[in-house]
């Protein structure tokens, strides 16, 4: 569908997904491969190595400086993906406070979630922050111990500091959502996760730990990594960690759902319902919102 969409509207795409930034994370974070991309130009995929750490600060950085070159070609900019933190503070220029760091109640909060589990570090922050615990998945540690962090050093919580930022974006925005039937999505996550592991989700996750990453690197606390990483350590059986990322991401993606449902003037799509009734929906309403003549944008029929 984004390739549909980007084509008809002469859009470059951004992808705003956290994980997607890495190299050498393909199957896990179901990458669009280069020959899949159809000559759409894409962004933010693959700029950094995994002993790299990458934040929503980078994030918005990186998105700001693309969307200002792609709009300079005269193309439209497209964000593409999931990540609501990401997304979000690009969509309304969120200022990230330096609340600064304690290295040492860091590593507690480290050895904490190493020694009872990323569920009871998860707790931890559910005593003090629950609007945060709602937003961000127990394997997120590095957010949960920030959110920690900043809670700690400030004594103010990191879900209030977020909804203290100006809601006021820089960008003439349109915002799409898509949802479908909640038991449809869930099939639909297991039978990603099976495909995955016949693509050798195994084998990518046996590479990474080859290259001695630290345990507490970002790209091994995305889905799909942590869980197999638990079972390449010998921590559990391979169908209990495939039954672990299953649940793991039918409640990412509650979460997800979550999260941008308190976005403003998103424009919801229902995906059950026919895909070309969808995109022609969809093509209305980005054509309604900057009042252009959807024919004189695309040379394709729909």
């Amino acid at each position: 569908m984004s390739l549909d969409i980007a084509k008809a509207w002469n859009a470059e795409i951004i992808s705003g997904d956290s994980m997607q930034v890495y190299r050498g994370m393909d199957i896990g974070t179901a990458k669009i491969a280069p020959e899949e991309r159809e000559g759409i130009p894409h962004h933010l995929i693959d700029i950094c190595d995994p002993e790299e750490p990458y934040s929503a600060a980078d994030f918005q950085a990186g998105a700001a400086r693309a969307i200002g070159e792609i709009a300079a070609r005269g193309k439209l900019p497209f964000i593409v993906g999931g990540t609501g933190l990401y997304v979000e503070s690009v969509c309304y220029g969120y200022q990230f406070a330096d609340n600064g760091s304690d290295e040492a109640f860091r590593l507690a909060q480290e050895q904490y979630a190493l020694e009872y589990g990323a569920d009871a570090l998860h707790e931890r922050l559910a005593e003090v922050d629950p609007q945060a615990a709602e937003r961000l998945h127990p394997n997120d540690r590095r957010r949960v111990i920030r959110a920690l962090e900043v809670h700690h050093l400030t004594g103010q919580t990191f879900s209030g500091q977020q909804a203290g930022q100006k809601k006021e974006s820089p960008y003439e925005l349109c915002l799409i959502g898509l949802t479908m039937d909640r038991a449809e999505l869930y099939r639909r996550i297991e039978q990603r996760v099976d495909l995955m592991m016949e693509m050798g989700l195994v084998e990518e996750v046996e590479r990474l730990l080859a290259r001695q990453l630290p345990p507490n690197a970002v790209a091994m606390q995305g889905l799909g990594y942590k869980e197999i990483a638990e079972y390449l350590h010998g921590n559990c059986t391979l169908e209990a960690a495939v039954e672990r990322l299953k649940r793991d991401t039918r409640r990412f993606a509650k979460r997800q759902l979550s999260w941008f449902r308190h976005m403003k003037d998103i424009h919801w799509i229902d995906m059950g319902e026919n895909f070309h009734n969808n995109l022609l929906s969809i093509h209305g309403i980005i054509a309604g919102k900057f009042q252009v003549d959807l024919e004189y944008n695309s040379n394709q029929s729909f």
